[in-house]
């Protein structure tokens, strides 16, 4: 199985509220891959950080192998997520891929 997590930055320019519903509209729409893609097993986004992180968001997810990972990354339904919900909001990207 291979792990895929990634931890994102909101652009500052948003107002904390504001923050709190682009976070609550990509974990939504990332929550809502499961089920859709082949090869993925597990899909969670955590938006409430404690005050030490230095990020807004995490995506934690499980696929069967590298090759469901690679699937979904040019999957239409998450192509579609990534380029509306998440890419237009977000500063920055940092992302870890390891076999579990």
């Amino acid at each position: 199985m291979v792990k895929h997590v990634i931890l994102w930055k909101l652009k500052e320019e948003y107002s904390a509220t504001e923050k709190d519903g682009i976070k609550a509209g990509i974990k939504a729409g990332l929550e809502g891959l499961k089920g859709q893609i082949p090869g993925l097993i597990d899909i969670g986004v955590n938006i409430s950080p404690l005050d030490s992180s230095n990020c807004d968001l995490m995506l934690d997810s499980t696929f069967e192998d590298e090759a469901s990972l690679k699937g979904y990354s040019v999957h239409p339904a998450h192509v579609e997520v990534a380029n509306t919900k998440v890419r237009p909001f977000t500063a920055s990207r940092v992302c870890m891929d390891y076999e579990i």
